[in-house]
């Protein structure tokens, strides 16, 4: 891996910045994508994102511009092999063949019993949860290589870990990335490229709403976390930027749940 870039016990310059970097986070309109592309963008990178939804994409480019940040666009639908290979193709000639930081933030999720899903509904959660994560890392494998210090970054779930009821499906994909997350920290530190994954609770997005809005499973979710609340998308963002400054340089191969401590004080399953 690259040499950590520390002198003594004083943290060198840019060592809590991101002056510099060329970033690519997927799924950023909306919660925890776009709290990310906005923390990134702030502590100075340069930040391309991608939604299905072009006319919110051009809203939150209009916001992000107001505010001073760079950030670029693309229409693209992750679910659908070509899309990803456009996407990537997209941000290499952006970037001059370069890219420092990955974010696998795209999820979805359809709530019902196993024996309720469809082979369609299983192949969209499959494709839109985990393969697009695991093709964008083959893609952009030779983008983060190039850079000299790539990181990328899982967004993944506590339903990897423990079980949520939240759907098999889901889950199955969830976990699957925590695995990915550390076959592919030791493949590719060979290449300098660190892989880490943030595996958070309930936070406050629109894959969360529907279910929190019904006051009584809100009341034992907050009741089971020490912290007694729901999280908000900036407190997962915050990790994020941390697992791609040149401060976690010897940070590799972790999933770490950002959960209010539901899961460390073994309060899951209920």
């Amino acid at each position: 891996m690259a040499a950590a870039e520390t002198s003594g016990t004083v943290a060198a310059p840019g060592r809590w910045s991101l002056h510099g970097k060329m970033a690519l986070v997927t799924g950023g309109t909306r919660g925890i994508g776009r709290a990310v592309v906005e923390e990134l963008a702030a502590l100075g990178a340069a930040v391309h994102t991608c939604s299905r939804n072009e006319a919110e994409l051009g809203e939150r480019l209009k916001e992000w511009e107001a505010r001073g940040f760079r950030v670029t666009i693309s229409v693209c639908d992750l679910s659908a092999r070509d899309q990803r290979e456009r996407l990537i193709g997209d941000v290499a000639d952006r970037f001059g063949g370069k890219l420092d930081i990955l974010v696998n933030n795209v999820g979805t999720n359809i709530r019902k019993p196993t024996t309720e899903y469809s082979a369609d509904e299983y192949s969209f959660l499959m494709a839109t949860n985990l393969e697009s994560a695991y093709h964008l890392c083959q893609l952009g494998h030779p983008l983060l290589k190039a850079s000299g210090s790539g990181s990328i970054v899982f967004i993944s779930s506590v339903a990897g870990i423990v079980a949520l009821f939240s759907g098999t499906i889901y889950a199955m994909t969830k976990g699957a990335m925590n695995q990915l997350t550390k076959n592919l920290a030791c493949e590719w530190a060979k290449d300098n490229i660190r892989t880490n994954c943030v595996a958070p609770g309930y936070i406050l997005t629109s894959l969360s709403e529907g279910i929190l809005a019904n006051k009584e499973f809100e009341g034992s979710v907050k009741s089971r976390t020490p912290l007694r609340r729901v999280g908000e998308p900036a407190e997962i963002s915050s990790l994020v930027a941390f697992l791609c400054m040149p401060g976690s340089t010897y940070i590799t191969g972790q999933t770490i749940a950002v959960d209010g401590g539901m899961t460390v004080n073994g309060l899951y399953p209920s």
